[in-house]
């Protein structure tokens, strides 16, 4: 049982819109916090630049807001500096994966042990209504008054690319589904990418409406749980089975389908292809995977350079400053 409650995380009167995501993650957060019970000032929260990149401010922990694009790369060094620092970044989709998603990238690949959290909701809502790295084709806003001519990323397929070992989604609006994927992240040792999926009310509202209340995800949400069939509906009537080298939506029920034909969620599973057709999944013919999809145990950037410090140290005959400064010839000048 922690020694903990939300309350001793809480800072500030948060200054979003009314109805803003960040509002539903943000108590996600502080729960999850108190759940996992690690003192607040052995946490510190990085944030960039952005509507939610103000999350810091409402937190009672350590924290910092960097410039655009670099929230990342503040929270590499800090946690290779100090090990024992459990380090959450917090970045918004055009912060994280635009001007960021070269840190972003290279965070995942490096296998640095941070919570990287992504609040997606498809636009820069700070800077008033430009499309951003996530927005759709075709996607009409202040900056493509005619529609977007490209394709945007989709942060699964950017954090499988780069050789990530943990990736898991929630809705922000879904607060035990957030505070579960929370939870997960900070046991996983490494990278660890949670995408949030949130409206921006002011300047994309809707975007994730089709599982944005609790009616619409038991249509058009899929959980899944390492070990578990992947069953999904309003009555869990529908499956997921496996089609040649894609993935089908089944009744169960129908043609002689029962559970035991379902596919089984292995998030353990080193090769990702079959977690990233997951991830990957879209309505209205697929419904969407929330949960934890991908959870794979791999070496940490952080405790190998600590490893690797240590190591050379032993072999040195000086193990500070002062000591290399006496070591070799010295000279008295007089």
């Amino acid at each position: 049982m922690s020694e903990y409650t939300a309350k001793d995380f809480k800072k500030g009167q948060p200054r979003w819109c009314p109805g803003c995501g960040d509002h539903f993650f943000l108590a996600s957060l502080h729960k999850a916090m108190a759940e996992i019970g690690v003192a607040p000032h052995d946490i510190a929260v990085i944030s960039g630049i952005g509507c939610s990149s103000r999350l810091p401010h409402y937190m009672a922990t350590y924290g910092m807001n960097t410039i655009h694009g670099r929230a990342a790369a503040i929270a590499t060094g800090a946690k290779v500096a100090n090990p024992n620092l459990s380090v959450w970044q917090v970045s918004g989709d055009g912060d994280g994966l635009a001007i960021g998603g070269n840190h972003f990238i290279h965070a995942n690949r490096r296998n640095i042990n941070l919570n990287m959290i992504l609040l997606n909701n498809r636009i820069y809502g700070l800077t008033k209504g430009q499309y951003s790295p996530t927005s759709p084709r075709g996607f009409i806003s202040k900056s493509s008054p005619y529609g977007t001519v490209e394709d945007p990323f989709r942060p699964a397929e950017l954090c499988f690319g780069a050789r990530g070992h943990f990736f898991a989604r929630a809705v922000a609006t879904d607060a035990q589904g957030t505070v579960e994927v929370l939870k997960a992240a900070n046991e996983h040792k490494g990278a660890s990418v949670c995408e949030i999926l949130q409206n921006c009310v002011i300047f994309n509202d809707g975007t994730h409406e089709s599982v944005y209340s609790a009616e619409g995800r038991k249509k058009n949400a899929i959980y899944l749980k390492h070990g578990e069939p992947m069953i999904f509906g309003e009555n869990n009537e529908f499956g997921l089975m496996q089609d040649g080298f894609n993935i089908k939506v089944v009744k169960i029920g129908e043609n002689g389908i029962t559970e035991k034909d379902l596919l089984v969620h292995d998030a353990h599973c080193e090769d990702n292809t079959l977690q990233l057709k997951l991830a990957l999944m879209e309505g209205p013919d697929f419904p969407i995977a929330l949960g934890v999809i991908r959870d794979v145990p791999a070496p940490t950037y952080d405790e190998a350079v600590s490893a690797q410090i240590e190591e050379v140290k032993g072999m040195k005959k000086y193990h500070n400053f002062e000591e290399l400064l006496l070591t070799n010839d010295t000279w008295e000048v007089k």
